[in-house]
C-alpha cells in the first residue's frame, strides 16, 4: 500500500502572537484536503504536509518544535532520513513566530513556497508564483488570524490556486482551551470536502462559525423592552415556535430560551430582559424567508 498522498496545493500556516493562535488553510483539487494536509498544536506550533505527502510530518513535526527545535531544524529531521524527500513539500509555524518551508526539487512545477515572521506559504502545480505572493500579502492585513488566513486562501484562488481546478478547503486554528466548551485546542475545525467553489463555501462556514461559536460582544447585547418584545413574539409565533401572540411573560421567555437552545445559540444566549442582536437578526431573516 502506497503511504504517500498526493497533494497538488496551496496553504498558509500562521501565528498570532497577541492571541497565541495557531492555524493553516489550505485549499486543492483533491478530496476532503482537510483530512490531510493540516496539523495544529497550541504552544507549538502548525504544519502543512503536502505534495506526495507524509502524513508522519505532521504529528512527527509538532513533537520536534515541543522539543525545542526551530522550524528549519525540525524540516531538516523530518526529511534527512526520507528517500522521497525532493517530491515533499512542508510549511512550519512555531509558537514563536518563526518558520520554514521547503519544497523538494521534483514537486511539480510551479511549485515553491515563501516565508517570513508568522507566516509560511507554499504550494504546488499551481497557475503560478504570484499565487504565493498574493497570499503572503494578503496575510498582512488587519484581523483575526483566521480571518487573514481565510483571506490569504481567497487572494491564493483568485490568483489561478491549483492550476488542475478546484475540490476542497480547510482551515484549523489551534488555541490553548480554545474549542466548544474549552475541553481541547481546536478552536476551529473547518472543512468542504467536495465542492465548485471550497473556498468561497469555507468563508460562509467560517461566517458560521463565529455566529455559532463566538461570544455576545457587548455592543451587540440588546435590551428587550416592549416594542421589541412583542416583535420577537411575533417572530416565534411566525418560525411556529408559538401558536399564540400574545404570550404572558413568563410563557415568552420560556420559548425564547428554548428557540435559542434548539437553535445551537449556546454562546450567544442571555438572561431574561435580554437578546444578542446576532441572534434577532437570525431570526428575522429566517422568518422572512419562510
Amino acid at each position: 500500500m502506497n503511504k504517500n498522498i498526493k497533494l497538488n496545493t496551496f496553504s498558509i500556516v500562521g501565528f498570532d502572537p497577541m492571541t497565541g493562535e495557531l492555524g493553516i488553510a489550505v485549499a486543492s483539487k483533491f478530496l476532503a484536503v482537510g483530512a490531510v494536509v493540516p496539523y495544529a498544536k497550541a504552544g507549538v506550533g502548525a504544519i502543512a504536509t503536502q505534495s506526495w505527502a507524509n502524513l508522519s510530518y505532521g504529528p512527527d513535526g509538532l513533537a520536534l518544535l515541543e522539543q525545542g527545535l526551530t522550524p528549519e531544524q525540525a524540516i531538516e529531521q523530518l526529511i534527512k532520513d526520507d528517500e522521497q524527500k525532493e517530491y515533499r513539500q512542508i510549511g512550519i509555524v512555531d509558537a514563536k513566530g518563526g518558520s520554514a518551508s521547503f519544497t523538494g526539487r521534483h514537486s511539480y512545477a510551479w511549485a515553491g513556497g515563501k516565508h517570513g515572521v508568522n507566516f509560511a506559504a507554499q504550494g504546488n502545480i499551481l497557475a503560478g508564483e504570484n499565487v504565493v505572493e498574493e497570499m503572503v500579502e494578503a496575510f498582512q492585513s488587519n484581523g483575526t488570524l483566521a480571518e487573514r488566513l481565510l483571506k490569504a486562501l481567497l487572494a491564493g484562488d483568485k490568483a489561478g490556486g491549483d492550476a488542475r481546478g478546484k475540490q476542497s478547503a480547510s482551515l484549523l486554528i489551534a488555541k490553548e482551551n480554545g474549542s466548544y466548551g474549552g475541553y481541547n485546542d481546536k478552536a476551529v475545525d473547518l472543512r468542504v470536502d467536495d465542492h465548485e467553489e471550497p473556498v468561497k463555501e469555507l468563508l460562509r462556514l467560517y461566517d458560521l462559525h463565529c455566529l455559532y461559536f463566538n461570544r455576545t460582544k457587548e455592543e451587540d447585547l440588546l435590551t428587550i423592552d416592549k416594542p421589541l418584545q412583542e416583535e420577537i413574539n411575533q417572530l416565534l409565533y411566525d418560525l411556529k415556535y408559538v401558536n399564540e401572540k400574545n404570550l404572558s411573560d413568563e410563557q415568552f421567555y420560556s420559548k425564547l430560551q428554548e428557540y435559542q437552545l434548539v437553535e445551537n445559540f449556546d454562546e450567544r444566549f442571555q438572561e431574561q430582559g435580554y437578546i444578542d442582536r446576532l441572534v434577532l437578526q437570525f431570526m428575522r431573516d429566517k422568518a422572512s424567508n419562510k
